[in-house]
């Protein structure tokens, strides 16, 4: 099992989608990007790399590409062995951990000069900060979690999509109702997000809690996680989620989905996700916000970074790495290539490339997140040092749940026995 304390110490494996840019026997400098993503993220983000070299032929950038599970053991291997590359796409969970440990470069001096991002909503711009005020990473679009659907299953079966304002109890018997009405083989409405800590954390802010305090405690107790197993629980058992087999196809990517695999009529990921989704999905699909528990519940959800860009610290050419960190967050161009793949943009000149012109996709999720925007709540403290662990056990204690080998009550009280546990050892 990957834990954060072993992500700084252990090995990872890497599956490379990157490369040299062009030029990058002639240029004088010589970068590294690293990001963790699919063959659609590989691809916009090569594409922008060439698009950089091309007004900057002095730079040459080679990219590494690699999925979710394997960019974190790897690039905490190159930290240890002081070898990271320049540019780290970097996630609002660990941005925190590498910046207290001198990994990342502050970038505050950069904002006079290289890093053009003065006419941004401040908001947007403080998530990149540490307690302390200084900036170690720069949003790279804005991001909540979604339920996204396919619009064609649910029409052919007759049954109206969820909205803004379905609760959970709502969503269950939607999914209950495709799931019968579909009546195929291995075929359900949803799959199983009670492994998500991220949709388990709107849940808990919808009880007007939090996934953790500032004081890196857990936020919530043993009857909150006892009623959210019990939810997915008796999902699976009315046939309105898929079962535990299926679920464990899951390997935290797009691909791996039981939507993405056909079996499945709705997922919960984060909203920047639908491009790669539609990519695979010949079904045309909608998204909306996740179910609420009732009406006068508060909100869940929140705007996040859907992924920050870092300097590292050690970087050889700091302020050919800033040149390069800003021409993805603030060019017109690159806006165009990345379009939302990464979220909604954050600098108005990509927007505004994104409004013109932009396909139905775009237009879907531009608008969403600007559904989201009015109904979300404020953003949360960074997880603390062992979260990552905790989104394992939580994976771990669901599917053993899911195939029968716990109960409900036993696992409740085993998630917050080890998690506790976890959090305790800092």
């Amino acid at each position: 099992m990957t834990t954060r304390r072993s992500m700084l110490a252990g090995l990872g494996t890497a599956a490379l989608l990157g490369g040299p840019a062009r030029g990058a026997f002639a240029a004088s400098t010589r970068l590294r990007m690293a990001w963790w993503g699919g063959r659609e993220r590989a691809d916009r983000t090569n594409r922008a790399l060439e698009a950089f070299t091309r007004k900057h032929s002095d730079i040459a950038v080679a990219g590494e590409s690699m999925g979710w599970s394997d960019y974190w053991p790897k690039l905490a291997t190159q930290v240890v062995g002081r070898n990271a590359p320049d540019l780290i796409q970097m996630d609002y969970r660990y941005l925190f951990e590498y910046a207290v440990r001198d990994t990342l470069l502050p970038l505050d001096k950069y904002l006079s000069g290289p890093l053009k991002v003065g006419g941004w909503d401040p908001k947007f711009l403080d998530v990149g900060r540490t307690s302390d005020g200084k900036l170690y990473g720069v949003n790279f679009g804005a991001n909540s979690p979604a339920l996204v659907y396919s619009a064609t299953a649910l029409k052919e079966l007759g049954l109206a999509p969820p909205t803004p304002d379905t609760t959970w109890g709502e969503l269950a018997q939607l999914g209950e109702q495709v799931t019968r009405k579909a009546n195929r083989t291995s075929y359900y409405g949803l799959c199983d997000s009670g492994m998500r800590e991220p949709i388990l954390e709107i849940f808990v802010r919808q009880k007007g809690k939090q996934l953790y305090t500032p004081e890196g405690k857990l936020g919530f107790g043993t009857d909150d996680i006892r009623e959210w197993f019990a939810l997915w629980d008796e999902m699976r058992k009315r046939g309105a989620c898929v079962p535990a087999d299926i679920q464990a196809l899951y390997q935290n990517s797009i691909e791996s989905s039981a939507l993405s695999l056909g079996k499945a009529a709705m997922d919960c990921p984060h909203s920047n996700q639908l491009i790669g989704y539609q990519q695979l999905n010949q079904e045309r699909l909608g998204l909306t916000m996740l179910p609420t528990i009732d009406a006068q519940a508060p909100p869940g959800q929140y705007l996040k970074p859907s992924q920050l860009l870092s300097v590292y610290a050690r970087s050889r050419k700091p302020e050919a790495a800033v040149e390069l960190l800003n021409f993805f967050v603030t060019d017109p161009e690159a806006g165009a290539i990345l379009s939302i793949e990464r979220g909604v943009p954050i600098d108005p000149a990509q927007r505004a490339v994104l409004k013109d012109g932009q396909d139905q996709k775009t237009k879907d999720l531009v608008e969403y997140i600007d559904l989201v925007a009015g109904r979300v709540g404020p953003l949360p403290p960074p997880p603390p040092k062992g979260a990552g662990e905790i989104t394992l056990l939580l994976r771990r204690v669901n599917e053993q749940i899911g195939f029968g080998r716990m109960a409900v009550a036993d696992g409740a009280k085993q998630f917050i026995a080890e998690a506790e546990d976890i959090l305790s050892r800092g």
